[in-house]
């Protein structure tokens, strides 16, 4: 089957996201490395940091992580028990489904987010940021 000019332009665009997004992810884990993080770990931290959950509450559902850090949910589980351990989230039941569990940060979580989100930011800003104009191949 033939490829087009169209598709070939498509599929360079695509691997183009690919590869920013690896290089970012690795600047990134690079970065948070050194306050014991990693991007996956960040992600979770700000997303909690950030706003409030679907029902309106300080704390997140497992589902509703998994959705906007785009990570399977045995994995976010995994990463979640991770931050427990280290005592920068806490989980609990939900009062409304039994079955479900709520993640909400720590006061360690928040400080440990606040202390680390300039780094993460200056990462992004160094990536993502207008600057550096469109990716090449």
């Amino acid at each position: 089957m033939a490829v087009t000019k169209s598709e070939r332009a498509l599929v360079d665009q695509w691997r183009d996201v690919l590869a920013l997004h690896a290089r970012t992810t690795c600047e990134l884990d690079r970065a948070l490395h050194q306050h014991g993080l990693g991007a996956s770990d960040f992600e979770v931290l700000d997303v909690l940091a950030e706003g409030a959950a679907e029902d309106g509450g300080n704390a997140y559902r497992v589902q509703e992580l998994a959705s906007r850090v785009h990570l399977s949910q045995s994995a976010l589980s995994r990463l979640v028990a991770r931050l427990e351990k280290d005592g920068l989230v806490a989980r609990g039941m939900c009062s409304e489904d039994r079955r479900g569990v709520r993640v909400a940060l720590t006061d360690a979580g928040r400080a440990r987010h606040a202390e680390v989100l300039p780094l993460q930011r200056a990462v992004l800003c160094r990536m993502l940021g207008e600057e550096r104009g469109p990716t090449t191949r």
